[in-house]
């Protein structure tokens, strides 16, 4: 199922602390990327794309497997889908880079919606400043090919402790990076939206000086017709 751009442009107003919750409603409670951070604050949303990555042997990942046109972590930034999200499996080891500026330059400029590693980026300073959302563990200058070896591509993979398959919807804000399954992202933004805009109306009424007690959660009948009356204003 491909995801509409209506609805990919939907989750970019949506944060991934709503989805979180609403995500948790349904059972789910490992879909948050752990230990990623973000290096530029930027918005992603896409589907993802995977590189795997496992430990190197020291035989076969010499510096000549650049060489071959088909190594897969050269592949999986040239075949990366425009507005999809590669995600990569480091196996949360960010003692030697996931990737490079170079790389990550490429990505953006073929159209990319970003990048997120349980790894670390090298040249993290040129990546922060691209105009590319990306999220990573920590910074690492040695060259990946030092612990990981790139094995496949667009499979389901472990990112952070999160079980991503290839397709599912992937959203990044300054709090980090989390993993929507294909077939719940229509009814988790609808939710989500929702959510949000009762929180924006409970944010004018804590900042007026309101208790929270009845209104976060609703429970009050009286704040349930002042929000519906907020609402016809909106």
């Amino acid at each position: 199922m491909a995801i509409s751009s209506t609805l990919l442009a939907t989750y970019l107003h949506i944060s991934t602390a709503s989805i979180a919750t609403a995500l948790f409603k349904r059972g789910l409670r490992n879909q948050f990327i752990q230990n990623v951070h973000s290096l530029n604050s930027k918005k992603m949303v896409g589907e993802a794309f995977t590189l795997r990555y496992i430990p190197a042997r020291e035989d076969l990942n010499p510096i000549q497997v650049f060489q071959d046109s088909k190594h897969p972590q050269r592949l999986a930034v040239e075949q990366c889908p425009k507005n999809g999200v590669l995600v990569i499996d480091s196996r949360k080891d960010a003692r030697a880079a996931s990737a490079g500026s170079i790389l990550i330059t490429r990505l953006m400029k073929r159209g990319v919606a970003g990048v997120v590693t349980d790894g670390g980026f090298r040249d993290s300073e040129a990546i922060a400043a691209l105009d590319f959302p990306s999220f990573h563990q920590k910074p690492s200058a040695p060259t990946n090919l030092t612990l990981h070896q790139a094995i496949d591509i667009n499979v389901p993979i472990g990112c952070g402790d999160v079980a991503v398959f290839p397709g599912d919807l992937v959203v990044g804000d300054a709090d980090g990076v989390i993993v929507i399954p294909i077939h719940l992202v229509e009814e988790i933004a609808e939710e989500c939206l929702a959510m949000e805009k009762y929180e924006a109306f409970v944010l004018e009424k804590v900042h007026k000086g309101e208790s929270i007690i009845g209104l976060y959660p609703l429970t009050s009948d009286t704040t349930k017709r002042q929000y519906e009356e907020w609402l016809e204003k909106q």
